[in-house]
């Protein structure tokens, strides 16, 4: 920290006070367009509007604190486990609305996104004057939106597919997207084919207040994988995926051994 400013403060400080020179960003050096610029030129529509993502970026962080005011969006996305993003956008506006229900607000989940976006360009405009111009209400309620809803969703679903590579790596076999159908008879994510039979596998992130709940989750699950070994002949195995000093990491390591073993199992018989 320095004067006062994280990291990540000092850089959304630079993004929005000082002239965004494109040899600044070393990927644009070899950009002949970028090359030839001059101090005439106006600022490049992309650059303009990184300008502008992390000027409301730094207020909704530094002076807001927007993320308090959403819930715990972490926590809710794997409680919802969605497949698709109009799951998770359903999924979080009703437990939305329980959160504002018990805090005694009188709004509706959209009413109460809104006014968060609304209380947003207020504060941009107080913080930021010099800077409003190139901000608007319509940008502020956006990214209220986008916060809670697309980049919580992409995040989730980025978390699966590292978990699913790494696995595919350890285990040195090839992983396959399940049908729609296995996902809903099953509760099964991707599979292994080993033969004429399956393995199922389902990825579950977590946070780590959730790791309490493992055996809950597979005891609510073992009907439908007891179901798949029946029909499908191999076992099911739940890989639980949490974040690690910034990192997706498997939580349960030892299931990556049960899931070799089921392989040669398989293979043998």
């Amino acid at each position: 920290m320095i004067n006062g400013f994280e990291r990540k403060q000092a850089l959304n400080f630079i993004l929005c006070n000082c002239a965004l020179s494109a040899l600044v960003f070393q990927e644009r050096i070899h950009n002949g367009y970028y090359q030839n610029i001059c101090a005439e030129d106006e600022i490049s529509y992309d650059l303009l509007q990184l300008k502008r993502e992390r000027l409301i970026e730094m207020v909704a962080d530094g002076y807001m604190r927007v993320k308090e005011f959403v819930g715990p969006v972490s926590l809710w996305i794997r409680e919802c486990d969605p497949k698709t993003m109009r799951d998770w956008e359903s999924f979080y506006y009703k437990k939305l609305a329980e959160m504002l229900k018990q805090k005694g607000i009188i709004l509706s989940p959209h009413e109460y996104i809104q006014d968060l976006g609304r209380k947003l360009y207020t504060k941009i405009t107080e913080v930021t004057q010099a800077e409003i111009e190139e901000v608007t209400e319509e940008d502020c309620l956006k990214y209220i939106y986008n916060l809670v809803i697309n980049r919580t969703f992409d995040g989730y679903q980025t978390e699966i597919k590292t978990i699913y590579g790494k696995l595919q790596r350890d285990l040195g076999v090839k992983i396959e997207p399940a049908p729609d159908e296995w996902d809903r008879l099953y509760n099964v994510d991707f599979y292994i084919q080993v033969g004429s039979r399956y393995i199922g596998l389902q990825i579950k992130p977590i946070t780590y207040e959730q790791t309490l709940e493992i055996y809950r989750w597979k005891a609510w699950l073992d009907k439908t994988h007891d179901e798949f070994e029946r029909d499908k002949g191999g076992k099911v195995f739940i890989t639980f995926s949490i974040k690690k000093e910034g990192k997706k990491v498997i939580y349960n390591t030892e299931v990556i051994d049960e899931i070799k073993k089921e392989i040669e199992r398989l293979r043998k018989e």
